[in-house]
C-alpha cells in the first residue's frame, strides 16, 4: 500500500478496511468487460479480485462485522462460476500455444476438433457467468459491500493495533499450511528422519502423481490462501518475510504446473472418450514431463521445508514486524 494508505491504518480495522476497499473495486472494475467478453484478461482480474477480497475477510474476520450477503462463502459461490470460465480459457491457451505447435499433423488435426469441443463448453461457461453476474444474488452482494464501505462495522477487536496482532492473525494461515499432508507425498518417514525420494524415475513420478496427485493439489491451493493472506502485509515486514512469500508464491506456480498437465488430460480424455495416449501420444508425453520437470523443481522446496529449523525461521519471521521508527532496510 502507499505511504498514505498506511499512515491512514492505524489499528486491525482500518487496515481491514483499506484491503476490503481495494479488492472490491478492483473486482468492479473488470465486470463490464467480463459480460462483453471483451478480453480474457479482464476475467482473469476480476476472479483475481474476488480471491483476494474473499482472502481478506477470511483473514480479518475476527475484526469484521459484514451482513449475511457479504460473507465469505457468498462471494466463493460468485467465484467458482468465474473460475469455471477461467480455467477453459488456461487449458485453451495451453493447447494452442504450447502443445499444438510442436505436434504431428495427424495429432494436431485430433487436438483442432478437442479445441472445438472445448469452445463449446466455453460458450456455456460465459452464459453461466453472464447469469451470475445479473443475478440477485450478486447484485446484493455487491450492495451490501458498497452500503459497508459507506458505514463500516467491525467487532470489538478491531480497535487492537495492527502490529500487535499480526503475527496472531498469520501464524494459523502458516501453521496449516505446514502440516498439510501434501508435504509428505514421495517421502519415506521412518521418525525422527523424513527421508525424500530424489532418485525417482520419470514412470514412477507418473505413476505416483496419477495416485496421489490431489493431494499436491490441496496443498497448492492452500499455498494459494497462505500467499494471498501474506501479500496483505508486504508493507509491515523486510526482507526476510519477503524471501518466505516468494518461496511460498514459487510452491504455488510449480505445484501448478503439475495440476494444469493432469487436468488437460482428464479434460481432453473426456472429450475425446479415449485416454489421451492412445489419439494423442506425443502431447501425452509433453504432459508427462511438464509434470516430471515440476516434480524436480519442486523437491528442493520440498526438502527445504520439511527442515525443522527453516519452519522455525519462518514462524519467527512474522514476529519481526517493520516497527514505526524503523528503517525500511531493517528487518527488526
Amino acid at each position: 500500500m502507499k505511504k498514505s494508505a498506511l499512515e491512514k491504518a492505524q489499528n486491525l480495522g482500518d487496515w481491514a478496511y483499506l484491503a476490503i476497499e481495494k479488492h472490491f473495486h478492483k473486482t468492479l472494475k473488470h465486470e463490464s468487460d467480463v459480460i462483453k467478453d471483451k478480453d480474457p484478461e479482464a476475467l482473469h482480474q476480476m476472479r483475481v479480485g474476488m480471491r483476494r477480497l474473499r482472502s481478506a475477510i477470511t483473514g480479518f474476520a475476527p475484526a469484521l462485522d459484514l451482513p449475511k450477503s457479504a460473507q465469505e462463502n457468498k462471494i466463493g459461490k460468485i467465484g467458482h462460476s468465474l473460475g469455471e470460465l477461467r480455467d477453459i480459457d488456461v487449458l485453451q491457451e495451453a493447447l494452442k500455444n504450447r502443445y499444438y505447435p510442436n505436434l504431428p499433423s495427424k495429432e494436431q488435426k485430433t487436438l483442432e476438433e478437442a479445441i472445438a469441443s472445448l469452445n463449446k463448453q466455453r460458450h456455456h461457461a460465459l452464459e453461466q457467468v453472464r447469469q451470475t453476474l445479473d443475478h440477485q444474488r450478486y447484485q446484493k452482494l455487491k450492495q451490501s459491500f458498497q452500503t459497508w464501505l459507506k458505514h463500516p462495522s467491525y467487532q470489538e477487536i478491531a480497535q487492537m493495533p495492527l502490529r500487535q496482532v499480526l503475527p496472531d492473525l498469520l501464524s494459523p494461515e502458516i501453521s496449516r499450511f505446514f502440516l498439510h499432508p501434501g508435504w509428505l507425498l514421495g517421502t519415506d518417514v521412518k521418525a525422527p528422519e523424513i527421508k525424500i525420494a530424489k532418485d525417482l524415475e520419470p514412470e514412477a513420478v507418473t505413476q505416483l502423481l496419477a495416485d496421489q496427485g490431489e493431494v499436491l493439489h490441496s496443498l497448492r491451493k492452500e499455498a494459494k490462501r497462505v500467499r494471498y493472506q501474506m501479500e496483505l502485509f508486504t508493507d509491515l515486514y523486510g526482507p526476510a518475510y519477503a524471501g518466505y512469500l516468494q518461496d511460498v508464491k514459487s510452491i504455488q506456480e510449480i505445484l501448478g504446473e503439475i495440476q494444469d498437465s493432469a487436468v488437460l488430460a482428464e479434460v481432453l480424455t473426456d472429450i475425446l472418450d479415449s485416454k489421451v495416449k492412445n489419439q494423442l501420444p506425443t502431447l501425452a508425453e509433453q504432459l508427462h514431463q511438464t509434470a516430471y520437470q515440476a516434480w524436480q523443481q519442486w523437491q528442493p522446496l520440498q526438502e527445504r521445508y520439511l527442515n525443522a529449523q527453516t519452519r522455525q525461521a519462518f514462524h519467527l519471521a512474522l514476529l519481526q514486524r517493520l516497527d514505526e521508527n524503523d528503517s525500511p532496510d531493517e528487518e527488526g
